[in-house]
């Protein structure tokens, strides 16, 4: 199976310095990364965060895709968003504690209860989700029409 690699360059400390994020693999781009950036209410740049929830939109829609498919259906239009929350963890410091899975499905061929079985196993077998054991992850799924 494929490897995938990002790499960071840090230079400083924890809230005076910066960071770069290398899309190695892909080099599909640099983006520059800072802790007080991360933690701000407005999105200044990316945040490792964003980058999970970038990483758990596409690959729960692959594997919602398919999972529809093994139902006996075909996938016409999804789109998945995913909001990965980041909060001060009890035992100390920072933790992603929450990460919430929305989907709208257009799809022909499965009911909504079809649609909704399918979305669940999506997400228990979706490998972001499966990385993330011991996150809440929540999923609101509407079929639409």
């Amino acid at each position: 199976m494929a490897v995938r690699t990002a790499r960071t360059a840090w230079n400083g400390t924890l809230m005076e310095g910066s960071g770069q994020v290398e899309l190695t693999s892909s080099r599909t781009g640099t983006f520059d990364v800072t802790f007080p950036r991360r933690t701000a209410d407005e999105a200044q740049g990316t945040s490792p965060e964003e980058l999970i929830a970038a990483a758990h939109s596409s690959c729960y829609s692959m594997q919602l895709s398919g999972e529809i498919a093994q139902a006996g259906g075909v996938p016409v239009a999804l789109e998945v968003t995913a909001d990965v929350t980041l909060s001060p963890d009890p035992a100390g410091g920072l933790r992603i504690s929450t990460i919430a899975l929305t989907v709208r499905g257009e799809v022909e061929g499965l009911d909504e209860a079809g649609f909704l079985a399918a979305a669940e196993q999506a997400k228990a077998t979706c490998p972001v989700s499966k990385a993330l054991t011991g996150t809440t992850i929540t999923l609101d799924a509407t079929l639409e029409s």
